[in-house]
């Protein structure tokens, strides 16, 4: 029974300390790599996010326009995608823009709850951020609806000379809790000269 009393008082401290670790492990900044994706452009990753290959992006993003690239974590779920168009707005018009946006998402999905709309300066550059929540109802007639589709979402826009670059983040709102902070350090990372 004594050898019991004074083993307890010595591990609880090693018990205590190892769980002090564990969480503050768990609120540690992602590990994000530096990832060049043009002369002007560089951008912290996660180190298990891949490029996806032109084919998969075409067929994940049918559009006019590709993306200058997109990334996706290991399962697929979860895609960072940067793309450049030329546009005749400048940096003043962000306030304006930054409405219209918002308008637009919330003409494109069933539901968006708005999480951040903001103007923010990222190493020394302001930045149009609409974090958000999306959700996508099925509106078709009949018996097989399918369940609402959900996705947790960061976008940030910049504008430089006459190019505007969208950088967004998307993954399943299931994921969210893990994925925001690795989302929010992403476009913390982004370097636009």
């Amino acid at each position: 029974m004594n050898a019991m009393k004074t083993a307890l008082p010595t591990r609880f401290p090693r018990l205590l300390l190892a769980l002090l670790l564990l969480v503050l492990a768990a609120f540690a900044p992602p590990k994000l790599k530096k990832v060049q994706v043009a002369k002007n452009l560089t951008v912290g990753l996660p180190a298990d996010f891949q490029p996806l290959p032109d084919e998969a992006i075409a067929s994940k993003y049918p559009a006019v326009r590709k993306p200058l690239a997109v990334y996706s974590n290991p399962a697929g779920r979860i895609d960072y995608s940067i793309a450049a168009r030329q546009t005749t707005f400048n940096n003043k018009d962000y306030g304006l823009l930054l409405k219209i946006y918002e308008s637009k998402l919330k003409s494109t999905y069933s539901k968006v709850d708005v999480i951040t709309h903001d103007i923010k300066t990222i190493n020394k550059r302001d930045f149009m951020v609409l974090e958000f929540v999306s959700t996508l109802a099925d509106n078709r007639r009949g018996r097989e609806m399918m369940a609402p589709l959900r996705r947790y979402e960061l976008m940030q826009y910049a504008i430089e000379g006459d190019q505007q670059y969208v950088f967004h983040f998307i993954c399943p709102v299931e994921e969210q809790a893990n994925y925001q902070p690795v989302a929010q350090a992403i476009m913390q990372s982004v370097e636009l000269r």
